[in-house]
């Protein structure tokens, strides 16, 4: 009677303990979502309802004008295609060039006697910068101005990213590899048909990390970009959000309705609009890694 009494009891306090855990990430996801409510709420509302802070997750004066004051422009479109060009080309350069700088340097001493050297000359790239103005006069210096590379090229080895998945090919076992040599099998075959399906959750989550850098920078865009036509998404929504007035008057396809425009909308409800239209794409394409992202960047920060 007494371990059957200690179980039930244990069983109680369980479930209770199951309970409040429950309630507590309830509360900690509400918390979480609150502000993004909170900001579709104010690009769907009224100007003057915003200023006069009446807005919290509901849309009061419902209107959809922000969306049309910044998607009403072929400059929009342009710069998303922008965008999408330039994530379909910069995520498959960074993964290559991860993939192809992490493997010999997961190598042993042995195998790769200047892996120390390459290891310290990559990550002090991390520890020092160059600088904005050095790396612009590179980027002007090699005619990448103006040009989607000036995007792409300057960041096209994300260490941090390489180092993760360094330490993941390091965590392997090496019977895997010494098979494949047995087996006859090269460097690149080993790499292609051993190392590669092994490494799904790593490359999976360095993947994501590459796809919402190359998605949300703006600044490279303002610097290296000499006409708006050839803004990213984020650079030309930070236009649109800093100064919509000046923004308009300088748009032929919103001079007609630049009154109307001026009269409805204002930077807060621009600005949310501009948030919400920037995370659409990251909102799609995370849930299919989302379930690669934690088990990834675990596996490689770890080194045996």
């Amino acid at each position: 009677m007494g371990d059957r009494k200690m179980r039930m009891m244990d069983s109680t306090s369980r479930k209770i303990f199951l309970l409040c855990n429950i309630i507590f990430l309830l509360i900690i996801a509400l918390v979480c979502i609150a502000p993004f409510i909170n900001l579709l709420a104010v690009s769907f509302s009224d100007k003057t309802a915003v200023a006069a802070g009446e807005v919290t997750f509901f849309p009061i004066g419902f209107t959809t004008v922000s969306y049309e004051f910044i998607t009403n422009t072929s400059k929009f479109s342009a710069s998303l295609l922008v965008s999408i060009k330039r994530t379909a080309i910069g995520v498959p350069i960074n993964l290559l060039l991860i993939i192809l700088t992490a493997y010999p340097l997961s190598k042993l001493k042995a195998e790769f006697r200047a892996r120390s050297i390459f290891s310290w000359f990559f990550v002090v790239t991390i520890l020092f910068n160059a600088g904005l103005i050095p790396t612009y006069m590179v980027v002007r210096n090699t005619g990448l101005i103006d040009s989607i590379w000036s995007l792409v090229l300057p960041g096209a080895l994300p260490v941090f990213s390489m180092l993760v998945v360094m330490n993941y090919m390091r965590s392997l076992p090496k019977e895997l590899m010494e098979a494949a040599y047995i087996d006859g099998a090269s460097h690149v075959q080993t790499l292609i048909r051993v190392v590669l399906p092994v490494s799904t959750a790593t490359l999976a989550t360095v993947t994501l990390f590459s796809f919402v850098d190359h998605w949300n920078s703006w600044f490279d865009g303002m610097i290296y970009m000499n006409s708006i036509q050839n803004y990213p998404l984020q650079t030309y929504l930070q236009t649109v959000v800093v100064n919509p007035a000046e923004f308009m008057r300088n748009n032929t396809d919103l001079s007609g309705n630049l009154s109307k425009y001026l009269s409805l909308v204002s930077a807060r409800t621009t600005g949310a609009a501009q948030m919400f239209l920037a995370m659409i794409p990251i909102l799609i394409i995370y849930p299919f890694l989302q379930k690669y992202f934690t088990t990834g960047l675990v596996m490689g920060s770890v080194k045996e």
